[in-house]
């Protein structure tokens, strides 16, 4: 005869929701649902009675549901964003990520180009050359060769060639403008889904909070009940010995 302990087999009730076999410790009983995620059980299940239990796994859909619901009340219809953060929540995936990295993949040559003159174009040292050889050109032209120069005063050739200057600095600062301000609106988007994420969490670590003491409740109420159940068996005992 084999001396290894036969393992109990483990309790399983069929939902009454989703219809899955799931484990006893996987079943919440209605009665400690909030009423607002209770109402909309209620109206997808009208046969279900709130004296019955309910699995997790629908109890954390019931609530990503009523958030979900919740954020459409508020604006009126879910923007993409929003339905992301949803879905992140779904499937418990992580929002934060470094915005600067994604922005900056997959540039073009000629965006890496525009960003890098942008940069150069609104610098101290940019404007130390730019003057430096406008001084020398103004020096060339009017002292040292001032009976030959190429370019005599009023210095048109000069002109010339810092209007041509400026329309060319000109859309390439734009477009970097453009491209920062693109990475702006990256950075509040991910910002919004961050904060938005945050605060649905606390409202379900809030939902999932007064469950623990709502079910703690119940176990130290069952364990008073068995107490003095206890007592009376005691007391009963204890007048059977006395008589």
């Amino acid at each position: 005869m084999s001396d290894e302990p036969t393992q109990a087999p483990t309790n399983t009730v069929q939902c009454p929701l989703c219809g899955q076999i799931r484990s006893t410790a996987e079943l919440v009983p209605g009665i400690l649902v909030r009423p607002a995620v209770l109402q909309l059980i209620q109206t997808e299940h009208p046969q279900w009675d709130p004296d019955q239990q309910l699995c997790l796994a629908d109890l954390h859909r019931y609530r990503l549901s009523y958030l979900q619901t919740l954020l459409a009340s508020r604006k009126g219809e879910l923007s993409a964003l929003d339905k992301e953060v949803i879905e992140s929540l779904h499937h418990n995936e992580l929002l934060s990520e470094n915005i600067a990295e994604s922005v900056s993949q997959g540039l073009s040559l000629g965006a890496r180009v525009a960003d890098r003159v942008a940069a150069f174009g609104g610098s101290w040292p940019f404007i130390g050359l730019f003057g430096a050889i406008i001084l020398g050109w103004i020096g060339v032209n009017g002292l040292w060769l001032a009976r030959r120069a190429f370019d005599p005063y009023p210095f048109i050739l000069l002109n010339l060639v810092l209007s041509c200057l400026a329309a060319v600095q000109a859309p390439v600062i734009m477009m970097s403008q453009n491209r920062q301000a693109a990475r702006d609106r990256a950075h509040a988007e991910h910002d919004y889904q961050v904060n938005l994420k945050a605060e649905l969490e606390i409202r379900m670590l809030h939902e999932k909070l007064d469950h623990l003491l709502l079910n703690n409740w119940q176990r130290l109420m069952d364990v008073q009940a068995i107490q003095a159940d206890l007592m009376d068996e005691l007391s009963t005992r204890l007048d059977a010995m006395k008589r």
